[in-house]
């Protein structure tokens, strides 16, 4: 029996990780885990936590450029990582509910800086029982194809997550962040917080096949406990952290309808904001030359700077007859060529709304400008910044959501909830995160409003016969931790 001791102390604030290490430390001691000679290759482990984030304000409009405001939650996700002299990478996943995972991925797979992302991104996607583990190995590909990071080894790699699935507060985004910060660490890579979270997104992009921004991993890594991770999204420029006055507090609430950013919704509603930024650069007369690959131009945009969240409400609503309200793929792809969206791709087949998912980001920046400005006009920290208004611009968002088809009836019902409590009970605004199409309701309310939203998620559960759960408290991000190592006694 070998026995482990932390050479870095964990963190205050982070008791999971400090359970977590202390139980990696009692599996590795007794031979446990991993399941192999590996405990007698003489390697440190490096343990790293990243949370889940709650949508606050800015949700679906971070892949065109908007301001996006995300709250670090308290539920996280825990990794043990092990170098090993095996080509391999063992996969463990022992996350609550789920049961026990397993996956093996052969290294010279992930480790080849020549292997294109499609040829990765197709082994994972071959087979539905490994297709979880290329959130973890996908960091080992992009590590090595994008920055040159040789791994001549292994690694035997634990997981442990109490971020749900599929309810819209970043449990795959919590997942590639902890592993990062492990890799990083292990391997001794020099990486900024912002980069790699930048990394992470490429996972998603690239291995997974899911067309996200990066919002969520930027607030994985780079948020703060107790306040707003502020980021714009151009293409992922860190404003800081916004702290929420002492009065106000923010929840989840799970609708209990699972969500999925790949799912074919939200990837059509982006397809058609990238359609509308296209034509009104053709309207505004900028200069387009062709892209990448087919379907993708690239855009000389002095004027917005690529993004469609630049455009503005005012010169939104001067263009907007100019852009259809709906549009066939092929149709456009005669007379557009393709969008500037290099994650995905116009099918000529189907027929895309155009008009209203373009406004939504454009108008989204403009709210969520507004409700960091009225978290920070104040000199004094100790003034109540007008409630009613973030709440109205939250109900705002949440509507905007429902008008480019990403709502849901559970989501709405939460909603109508929150504004039948309204100030008088201490909420004061609420909308659907995320990508949308179900997911969780994120609410603002007194900070002694608990209770109330408790009521609110028991009432909904009585409904719909099932469980509400409601996401309260907050943790620091993977960056503000980083990664505690185990060294063998």
């Amino acid at each position: 029996m070998r026995s482990f001791r932390p050479v870095s102390a964990v963190p205050d604030g982070v008791p999971d990780l400090e359970r977590f290490a202390a139980g990696v430390m009692t599996w590795l001691g007794a031979g446990a885990w991993p399941k192999s000679a590996i405990t007698d290759s003489g390697e440190s482990v490096f343990v790293a936590r990243a949370p889940g984030r709650l949508d606050v304000m800015g949700g679906i409009a971070d892949y065109s450029g908007a301001l996006v405001l995300q709250w670090p939650i308290r539920e996280a996700t825990r990794v043990a990582l092990l170098p090993w002299p095996e080509r391999r990478l063992s996969i463990t996943s022992i996350g609550r509910g789920s049961g026990e995972r397993h996956c093996d991925v052969p290294l010279d797979l992930i480790a080849d800086a020549h292997r294109p992302y499609d040829a990765v991104r197709a082994w994972f996607a071959g087979d539905p029982a490994r297709h979880w583990a290329a959130y973890v190995a996908g960091v080992f590909h992009v590590l090595s194809r994008e920055h040159g990071v040789h791994f001549p080894n292994g690694a035997a790699i634990l997981i442990e997550s109490d971020v749900p699935d599929g309810k819209g507060v970043g449990s795959s985004a919590a997942l590639e962040a902890a592993t990062m910060e492990a890799v990083v660490e292990a391997w001794r890579v020099q990486l900024e917080p912002r980069m790699r979270a930048v990394l992470c997104q490429q996972v998603e992009n690239l291995i997974v096949g899911a067309p996200c921004g990066v919002m969520d991993q930027m607030a994985s890594i780079c948020g703060e406990a107790g306040s707003l991770m502020a980021l714009l999204c151009q293409p992922a420029e860190f404003q800081g952290s916004v702290p929420l006055p002492d009065g106000l507090g923010v929840w989840g609430i799970d609708s209990g309808i699972r969500h999925a950013v790949t799912g074919a919704d939200y990837g059509a509603v982006r397809v058609g904001a990238f359609m509308g930024y296209r034509i009104l650069a053709a309207v505004a007369g900028l200069r387009v030359t062709p892209g990448q690959r087919e379907g993708h131009v690239q855009v000389d945009d002095p004027r917005w700077g690529g993004y469609l969240a630049n455009v503005g409400g005012a010169t939104f609503r001067r263009f907007e007859q100019d852009i259809p309200e709906t549009l066939d793929g092929e149709a456009f792809l005669a007379r557009y060529d393709g969008t500037t969206d290099l994650v995905t791709s116009v099918d000529p087949a189907r027929r895309y709304a155009i008009r209203t998912p373009a406004a939504h980001p454009i108008y989204e920046h403009e709210r969520v400008t507004e409700w960091a400005s009225l978290l920070t006009a104040s000199p004094s920290a100790a003034a109540a910044p007008d409630a009613a208004r973030l709440g109205a611009l939250m109900y705002e968002s949440h509507a905007s959501y429902s008008a480019v088809g990403l709502g849901s009836d559970g989501t709405n019902r939460l909603v109508s909830l929150a504004r039948a409590a309204g100030s008088a009970r201490g909420v004061h605004g609420a909308k659907i995160t995320g990508g949308g199409s179900g997911g969780t309701v994120a609410l603002l309310a007194d900070a002694s409003a608990g209770d109330t939203v408790r009521a609110i998620a028991r009432e909904y559960a009585g409904e719909t016969g099932g469980d509400a759960y409601v996401f309260e408290g907050t943790s620091p991000g993977a960056a503000r931790i980083g990664a505690i190592r185990l060294d063998p006694a």
